[in-house]
């Protein structure tokens, strides 16, 4: 149906009545964070309009952070970025529960392999000396948020997969091997394009960045017990710092 008109009283005009009923919906949750909107065609016979006039709203909604267009894939209400505190002490649940969002976790694969020597120089052991590989995809409110490997030196942390099975947590699964508290030594953060793998985990098309966080953890000591590489979802996370 057309649009009401009783907005041209207000000098809008016909893109950006569209625009603002579009927002409108997506506010009432019509549309909710992450669902495609309706393909271009459809809009555009929906507000009796061409396309130009529709696509003229939908990058006014893009350019206000409303909704993200996907090369190839259409147009998509934006969804809430999530707030990724890095500290001291970095929990991916906790992080996600205190913005009352539902953390989940799924085991991906894991699997024994010498340290290469990047990662043996973080973790204080000598290069080639065997390591346990964890990897997992870690979801919030069910939509992916980040894939990560988790890197553990074998000789401590034998049969930490298991464990993460069976405990579905990293910081449990630490526990069991006596470590209750860890500190996070450092983190390094880049952005990048993901790769096929890890566009299809986090559903985000290609040519959209991933925010790759490196980090070390370490046991109250000063040991180092973990070397992460965790790839984030760009549109759904970014990072704060906590002093």
């Amino acid at each position: 149906m057309p649009l009401v008109d009783e907005r041209r009283g207000r000098g809008l005009a016909i893109w950006a009545q569209i625009a603002e009923t579009l927002q409108d919906e997506i506010k009432r949750g019509v549309a909710k964070p992450g669902e495609r909107l309706p393909p271009e065609a459809e809009l555009a016979a929906r507000f009796r309009v061409n396309r130009h006039t529709l696509r003229r709203a939908v990058a006014a909604l893009q350019e206000a952070g409303v909704v993200r267009i996907e090369q190839g894939r259409g147009t998509f209400v934006a969804e809430d970025v999530i707030d990724y505190a890095l500290g001291q002490r970095t929990r991916l649940s906790e992080n996600i529960r205190k913005l009352d969002r539902t953390p989940g976790s799924t085991f991906l694969r894991g699997l024994e392999l010498p340290a290469p020597a990047r990662i043996a120089k973080a973790l204080a052991i000598r290069a080639g000396r065997p390591l346990i590989l964890l990897e997992t995809l870690s979801f919030a409110d069910g939509r992916p948020l980040s894939v990560s490997a988790h890197y553990f030196p074998k000789a401590r942390f034998d049969g930490i997969i298991e464990d993460y099975r069976r405990l579905g947590s990293i910081t449990k699964a630490l526990a069991e091997r006596g470590i209750d508290d860890y500190l996070r030594k450092v983190t390094r953060i880049t952005a990048q394009l993901p790769d096929a793998a890890d566009a299809h985990l986090l559903q985000q098309p290609r040519n959209q960045p991933i925010l790759v966080s490196e980090a070390v953890n370490v046991d109250l000591a000063g040991t180092p017990i973990e070397f992460g590489y965790s790839r984030f979802s760009g549109p759904r996370a970014q990072f704060t710092l906590e002093n």
